[in-house]
């Protein structure tokens, strides 16, 4: 029986290497190879073993205000704020911008929240941006072909929740209701199974609280309980993805402080805000981490221009602060982000 080789003529050892060090930018015309290039290529082992190669790219990826819409005439149209999802690559200081959601061709839902694994992006609930209502849709992009899919709709209702993602898993919990009640509830989305299922709840609720992934943990920040609008707590919850328990650390955020889009973590495990390190971003803050560096948007006041810098840690408590130029049409505000690993 005639044996078909990844590579004509090559042991398929050196032919997955070559597989392995294409660009991710090629993926989807590669696919159209044959049918075990396509196979190889979306396939999750793959993913892994290009990341575990050093083949994959990390970029920024962010939810971000579009360019104001032009008529045929060049008349700016009056039109209210719409959101696209924005990247931009470090190594090559290239922007660039993923195609829309087919269901939402004029712009994102509103406060929608991102998270992204396994090579790729997970957009989840938010505002319909013509009814303002909650929407429980959940889509996820595929960077090997460079489309869109339908995902099984949230199991409820929920707006304002912290979300992270670890290994083919989407972690949510927090935010509120349909009825502005704060929610205490947790879920996790697998990607591969395109499923849900309910986790233990926190101790209690955390409405406009913030996720984020540290190591096997995730941790909801901050959020505030339905009798106290508006007052942040200065705690956090932590949920164990091996022991799938949660554990209380009090005193982790700073009293007051909305947390939304502007928390990191430094080398010792303690919380940071991004909006400290640089007068530059005081207002609208987000930071992104990829790898040894971050990148951090943010205004210095209110109606000011956004601005973008690459910070990069150094020995000690220093660190490297390098702006960004960015070209005109990606310069628009930053409501929040995710690394995306391609």
């Amino acid at each position: 029986m005639e044996t078909f080789h990844l590579i004509p003529g090559l042991p398929d050892e050196l032919g997955l290497d070559c597989i392995t060090r294409l660009p991710y930018t090629t993926h989807r015309l590669a696919s159209a190879v044959c049918r075990r290039w396509r196979q190889l290529i979306s396939s999750s082992h793959f993913y892994y073993h290009r990341r575990n190669s050093g083949a994959t790219r990390l970029l920024s990826c962010f939810v971000q205000t579009l360019p104001p819409a032009y008529s045929t005439t060049g008349w700016k149209l009056c039109t209210s704020l719409a959101y696209g999802l924005t990247l931009f690559d470090p190594l090559t200081q290239s922007w660039d911008r993923i195609p829309p959601i087919p269901h939402y061709p004029d712009g994102l839902p509103l406060f929608c929240h991102i998270a992204s694994t396994e090579g790729k992006l997970v957009l989840m609930g938010g505002w319909d941006p013509e009814t303002y209502d909650p929407i429980v849709d959940v889509f996820v992009y595929d960077f090997t072909r460079c489309g869109w899919r339908k995902g099984k709709d949230m199991p409820s209702n929920r707006s304002f929740f912290a979300i992270g993602a670890s290994d083919g898993r989407i972690y949510v919990a927090g935010g509120h209701d349909e009825s502005k009640n704060a929610l205490k509830s947790a879920w996790v989305y697998d990607l591969r199974s395109d499923e849900w299922a309910e986790l233990p709840q926190m101790s209690q609720g955390r409405d406009e609280c913030e996720g984020l992934m540290a190591g096997g943990e995730f941790w909801v920040i901050s959020g505030y309980d339905t009798e106290r609008q508006g007052m942040f707590d200065a705690s956090a919850e932590v949920y164990d993805l091996d022991s799938g328990e949660w554990r209380v650390v009090d005193q982790a955020w700073e009293t007051g402080r909305c947390p939304r889009a502007c928390v990191g973590m430094d080398k010792e495990g303690r919380l940071t805000n991004w909006s400290e390190w640089e007068a530059a971003f005081q207002v609208g803050t987000c930071g992104v981490v990829i790898g040894s560096q971050t990148v951090v948007t943010g205004s210095e006041y209110q109606g000011a221009a956004q601005n973008f810098y690459v910070m990069e840690r150094e020995e000690g408590e220093n660190s490297k602060m390098t702006k960004i130029n960015v070209p005109e049409e990606y310069s628009g505000y930053v409501q929040s982000g995710c690394c995306v690993e391609v």
